[in-house]
């Protein structure tokens, strides 16, 4: 009986350590988990939603408008999420409200129109204005959607490629905020 005990206990601790092995593996380089700490990407992402981001996507490059997890400027174990606006060699600036890449207004039909309304009323203006800034080869202008409230390229400056950690974002919970955003 002590060898039946003995085996059971070793078959339980390898179950373990290759479960603990697979994590790691996965989260270490396929899906980079994602818990989203605040406002800055309401009303697109809630404070608290919890997912997965693609780790290797960043392999086939990324896009304007993508969702990004990036490594913060404030300290090297914090993350933030943004949307990325500005890509390696454009030109941008905030001016009266409005955000200019390569001297024309973008499009972000993504937002929410109500809650644009809502945030110029309250604040007098969506997105903040920021001096003009031209892109190195490596480095992306990334905002959030809740711009009022964001800390992001328009207040800290642009971020290098090698900040990007992984890309788009798959919440599984809340429930109610099930998607691929």
């Amino acid at each position: 009986k002590k060898n039946d005990t003995v085996k059971e206990l070793l078959s339980l601790l390898k179950v373990f350590v290759i479960s603990f092995a697979c994590f790691w593996l996965i989260t270490k380089f396929l899906f980079n988990p994602v818990i989203v700490d605040g406002i800055s990407m309401y009303p697109t992402l809630h404070d608290k939603d919890r997912g997965l981001s693609n780790m290797v996507g960043l392999n086939f490059g990324v896009e304007r408008y993508d969702i990004v997890v990036v490594n913060s400027k404030d300290n090297d174990t914090e993350h933030w999420v943004k949307r990325i606006i500005g890509m390696p060699g454009d030109t941008l600036r905030g001016e009266d409200g409005i955000v200019y890449v390569n001297d024309e207004p973008i499009d972000e039909s993504y937002l929410d129109a109500d809650y644009i309304a809502e945030k110029t009323a309250e604040y007098g203006h969506f997105n903040r204005d920021f001096d003009e800034i031209t892109l190195a080869d490596d480095e992306y202008f990334l905002l959030g959607d809740n711009r009022p409230e964001s800390k992001d390229s328009s207040l800290v400056g642009p971020f290098k490629e090698a900040d990007l950690i992984s890309k788009g974002v798959l919440i599984f919970w809340p429930l109610n905020q099930i998607g691929l955003y």
